[in-house]
């Protein structure tokens, strides 16, 4: 039984321009005290082609976590762009939220993201290169994909042999992941779906 539960995950400013940090509020509840830290991370999904676009935009550290329900927001600088293929970053690509402890992944949440320009005019020409001060960032909060990992949260030797299997972006909804359900507030006022997640 997984002792960490996310309750809610909430995406504030959004939309934004490209170059605005990512903020993510989350709740989370532990059934018992945890004696290490989470490991929580922000990834942006670069390319679907490579993972070797794959950026790790922050990494924070929660804990020792006591029992109880606990709520925080994480933010986390944009990616690179020039560390981005030219032809992936207009589009839609992928931004995910993981949660790890003793280096075991347990939960993943991942979001599609468009990235466009909100001139007529520049959509028609796409500069190249790209204006990334002139881009919009919009993350799809209404239809996030949960995706939990069992792990044994007492045992570290048994976790590093129990590592989830790589994402693809373009099939983020698998056996174990879900649709958030519930209702929900997002940071730009609009109700959307979110997590109301049991986890085993």
């Amino acid at each position: 039984m997984a002792k960490v539960h996310v309750c809610n995950v909430v995406v504030l400013d959004n939309p934004s321009q490209f170059l605005n940090p990512f903020q993510f509020e989350i709740t989370f509840e532990c059934i018992e005290d945890l004696p290490e830290d989470l490991e929580w991370k922000i990834i942006y999904v670069g390319s679907a082609e490579s993972e070797e676009f794959d950026q790790v935009l922050d990494t924070v550290y929660v804990g020792p976590v006591p029992e109880g329900r606990h709520m925080f927001v994480f933010q986390a600088n944009p990616p690179n762009p020039e560390k981005i293929p030219l032809a992936d970053l207009v589009g839609v690509t992928v931004v995910l939220l993981t949660c790890s402890y003793r280096s075991a992944e347990f939960i993943r949440i991942g979001y599609y993201v468009s990235n466009d320009y909100t001139e007529p005019e520049l959509r028609e020409v796409n500069p190249s290169p790209p204006l990334w001060d002139k881009l919009q960032r919009n993350i799809l909060a209404t239809n996030p994909r949960v995706t939990k990992f069992k792990i044994n949260w007492d045992n570290t030797a048994e976790n590093a042999e129990n590592l989830p299997p790589k994402v693809d972006p373009n099939q983020m909804s698998s056996e174990n992941s879900q649709s958030m359900d519930g209702p929900l507030k997002s940071g730009n006022g609009l109700p959307t779906p979110s997590v109301g997640m049991e986890t085993d």
